[in-house]
This record gives C-alpha cells, structure tokens and sequence, in this order.
C-alpha cells in the first residue's frame, strides 16, 4: 500500500499523523512524506538559515520510518488553494499513485493548513481518497475513525523531537494529551493512545475502512461489581 501524508510545515505531520504512519510503516506500506512550505516563518533565524534547518529535521523524522521526503517549497505563511499549489498537488499524486491521502482538516487552525487542505481535496479529485488528520487541541473536530497507535508512541515523539528549532517538548505534550483523550473517546484501555481522522464519503469512495490500520478495540463497559449493604 502506498501512503501519502501530506502537511503544511516541516514538523506537522510529526504531530498531527506520525503515530498511524508508523502503523502503516509496521504493515509494510510505502510513505511519501510531502511538506508544502519552506517553513522559513517557524522561528526568529535568518529566513534561509531556518528553511534549510527544518528541511534537515523533516528529513531526520522522515528517516524514522523509512518515508521519502518531499519538499514543495511554497512560502511559509502565504499558502493558497490556487493554481500553482493544485497543480504541483496533482503531479505529486501522479507520480506516487497512492491508495490513501492524508492532510490537514479543513478548519485546522493555521490559514496555511487550511490552504493545503482545500487545495488536496481539489487535486485528490477521482484519483484518490482524502482523510484528514486531527485539528489542533481537536477543535471543531468531530472524529469519524480512530488508529490505535499506544505502540508508536515513543517513535511519535522521538520524531517531533528532531524539530530541536520548533521547541519540541511542548508538542509532544499536546499530542499525547491529545492522544489520550482519543483513545478514551472511543472507550480504549486506559493509558493507551489514539490518533483521530476525519473522512468525508465523496464519489467514487464512500468507505476507506479496509485502508485503515486497527482502531482500538472495543471494551464492554461493565456495572459495578460492588455490593453496597
């Protein structure tokens, strides 16, 4: 199976997917890992200094998994849906013929997410379906599929720890708060972690549940046991 993930700034998709790709990545499937800004906005350095820093970081995360990075080279902070993001989007997704696209949701946060985000559901067209990842602190995100990842945990974080220029540690906390709640959302095992997605049924697909590795598993939920006299 070939994946395609796809994220706005160089250390996005470390914290918004990287657990489920390392799912993927435990099945034998095949990552693309494509960034679409320089990132050159992501810090106080001198512009050039810090795209070129967070090009090497993306690379390093990448290298994690075994996924080839791509990088589209867009400035940071100025992503538009328009011709020339669409354009480059349909060539990638030409070139890689992936089974499964996965980007930012359409009301993330960041302008530039959500950029990305129109933009890959424009070129994604008839070729390919589109999930989207988890929204920022989950805002106005309402989950449709779930991923186990409790075992990728520590490679999730180990990623979004090579983004040294972003501050890291205060991402790896949000994520795995984040986690945490979601797998307690769709009743997981206590500790364990889940990454949430998004997926909106659009001829020709309309269920993507077979592309997708395990959810964690349902648990029966129990009355007390406790006599109380």
């Amino acid at each position: 199976m070939k994946v395609l993930a796809l994220g706005a700034h160089p250390d996005d998709i470390e914290i918004f997917m990287f657990g489920t790709l390392a799912a993927y990545a435990a099945q034998g499937a095949e990552l693309t890992f494509a960034v679409a800004t320089d990132g050159a906005r992501g810090g106080k350095s001198d512009a050039a200094v810090l795209a070129r820093v967070r090009r090497e970081e993306a690379t390093a995360a990448a290298v994690l998994l075994g996924a080839e990075p791509r990088f589209l080279g867009f400035p940071d902070g100025e992503l538009v849906a328009d011709a020339a993001l669409i354009g480059t989007l349909k060539t990638l997704i030409g070139a890689i013929g992936p089974e499964l696209v996965i980007t930012h949701a359409p009301n993330d946060y960041h302008a530039d997410h959500r950029a990305l985000s129109d933009g890959v559901r424009i070129a994604a067209s008839f070729a390919v379906p589109v999930l989207h990842a988890d929204t920022m602190g989950g805002t106005g995100f309402a989950p449709t599929h779930y991923v186990d990842i409790s075992a990728h945990a520590e490679i999730k974080a180990k990623a979004i720890r090579m983004h040294q220029s972003q501050d890291p540690d205060r991402f790896v906390d949000i994520a795995r708060t984040q986690n945490l709640f979601r797998s307690g959302q769709c009743n997981g095992a206590q500790g364990s972690l889940a990454e949430a997605f998004r997926f909106e049924p659009m001829f020709p697909f309309a269920d993507i549940r077979s592309l997708l590795p395990p959810a964690p598993a349902i648990r029966t939920v129990m009355v007390s046991s406790r006599r109380v006299d």
